[in-house]
């Protein structure tokens, strides 16, 4: 199966099959990363068109994010084992099909339902967008594209409030949803017929790996969506939390011990693989729960209509389209390594930036610093990570590291909300301006320090000099020591 690895490497480097690529792996991932936070600013809309409790509400966003996450490494493992642009184009179905299904729910609880099957086609077609990327395009232009695939994922993160806020006032909440149905539509013929098919290593699928992944998955995040509405102490969220820790735990040790396992735990032997992971999990944990309170923040203090608040965060938000493709390009020349680290304390900084200057009456003059050093912070970490987690592994374990790397994120990304509103909840609450900002000001804080400590785990990947091809003409072995040498040392 080596061979049929490394095949679409060396029959797809034209450009025109790198820039198709490019298009239909980077709207995928736009599609689906927006859809995590869009829903928020349209739940008062939702709410009076189809009635429902704030638990219902909370749902809409929850259901999504939880079978997302749960699902990305098992949608990674069987685009390994069964052909990853079949699988990709089996989620995109399930996605668009799915999203036209919420857009025509008739109550919460379908809308609920339909929710949750958006987020199983995203988790089957977000991981595979890096490694399809990666098969289309020659080594030495990786770092260009990336940058390139990583603005519009960072773009559509950081805009999904802009986005949802701005249909919801200026159309109905229903187009956040039918957005997604003519996109889906137009890429399922482009991808297959201008995407190359590729597999893994062709091992057998890992149940047990994956039965353990999902459950331990879905108790943690379960835990940390409802934590926030329930309280810590509920009997459910602390099930969901030490299950899933368990069944992560008996993950691990089946990684370790198992022949085949879906995420050989020798991939963390890697520094690079293991930094850059931990980086991706604390940046996002940082920057989610930020951007939650923060498009709050812009609303509720500051008086912005969503689509006003939307258009005054593009300083961060846009950012991304700018700066990260030259810092893929950048990344080739001297590495991911600082470029990725420098984005990240930038990000940091940004953060508590807006945390000193936070009061009911700040002007947008005052915020405009803050912002443009948190858009310039983000769009030099998206752009190289990509490149740092497929460049950390051998070619034919790249589905699975762009899933593992994914999962790592949402549950990031879950836990920062969790842990911000907690924070925030502690210290402030809704009933007055200035107690929003008395609770804002502390989780940005804490945003701030842990982004900044993301910055430090991306100081631990090897400095390199450039990153280099991930398994050049099948040469390397399959012993993995230290992921096939991928990384030049200086």
């Amino acid at each position: 199966m080596s061979q049929g690895t490394h095949a679409p490497e060396k029959e797809t480097p034209s450009r025109a099959g790198a820039v198709w690529a490019l298009v239909i792996t980077s709207v995928a991932g736009f599609m689906a990363a927006l859809d995590n936070l869009v829903v928020t600013t349209a739940l008062p809309s939702i709410r009076a068109d189809l009635g429902g409790a704030l638990d219902d509400l909370e749902w809409t966003v929850s259901a999504y994010t939880l079978t997302f996450a749960v699902l990305l490494m098992t949608g990674a493992a069987l685009g390994d084992r069964f052909g990853r642009r079949r699988l990709f184009l089996v989620g995109l179905t399930v996605f668009t099909g799915a999203s036209a299904a919420a857009a025509l729910a008739p109550g919460i609880d379908s809308l609920i339902a339909a929710r949750a099957v958006q987020g199983v086609g995203a988790a089957i077609m977000m991981p595979l967008t890096l490694t399809l990327l990666t098969a289309a395009v020659p080594a030495a232009k990786r770092g260009m594209v990336y940058g390139i695939w990583g603005a519009v994922n960072g773009l559509a993160v950081a805009s999904g409030p802009l986005i949802g806020g701005s249909l919801t006032e200026h159309v109905s909440w229903h187009w956040i949803f039918w957005l997604n149905v003519p996109l889906g539509l137009a890429l399922l013929p482009l991808a297959r017929l201008r995407l190359a098919e590729s597999r893994g290593s062709g091992a057998p699928l890992d149940l047990v790996g994956t039965l353990l992944a999902s459950g331990g998955l879905f108790g943690i995040v379960y835990g940390l969506v409802r934590a926030p509405v329930v309280g810590w102490t509920d009997t459910l969220v602390l099930t969901g939390l030490f299950a899933g820790t368990a069944l992560l735990c008996a993950f691990v040790w089946h990684g370790i011990s198992s022949r085949n396992p879906m995420l050989p735990m020798r991939l963390f032997r890697s520094r690079a693989f293991s930094g850059i992971n931990a980086a991706s999990l604390l940046m996002f944990l940082g920057m989610f729960g930020s951007i939650f309170l923060l498009s709050q923040f812009m609303q509720g203090v500051l008086g912005y209509s969503p689509t006003q608040a939307g258009l005054r965060m593009l300083p961060w938000t846009g950012m991304p389209m700018l700066v990260a493709p030259v810092a893929g390009i950048l990344s080739d020349r001297i590495g991911g390594r600082p470029v990725v680290a420098a984005g990240l304390f930038l990000q940091a900084v940004g953060l508590g930036w807006f945390a000193s200057v936070a009061t009911v009456d700040v002007s947008y003059a005052a915020q405009l610093p803050a912002l443009i050093v948190s858009g310039v912070g983000m769009a030099l970490y998206f752009a190289p990570a990509a490149n740092l987690v497929m460049s950390s592994v051998r070619q034919d374990e790249q589905g699975i590291a762009s899933g593992a790397n994914n999962a790592l994120r949402e549950v990031g990304g879950a836990l920062g909300i969790a842990v911000m509103s907690s924070i925030f909840s502690a210290q402030g609450g809704y009933d007055s301006a200035q107690h929003f900002v008395d609770g804002i000001e502390p989780a940005l804080w804490v945003g701030a320090a842990v982004v900044a400590l993301a910055g430090v785990a991306a100081l631990c990947i090897p400095k390199a000099s450039r990153t280099t091809a991930v398994v050049q003409d099948g040469k390397e072995g399959n012993d993995g020591k230290e992921a096939g040498r991928v990384l030049e040392q200086v």
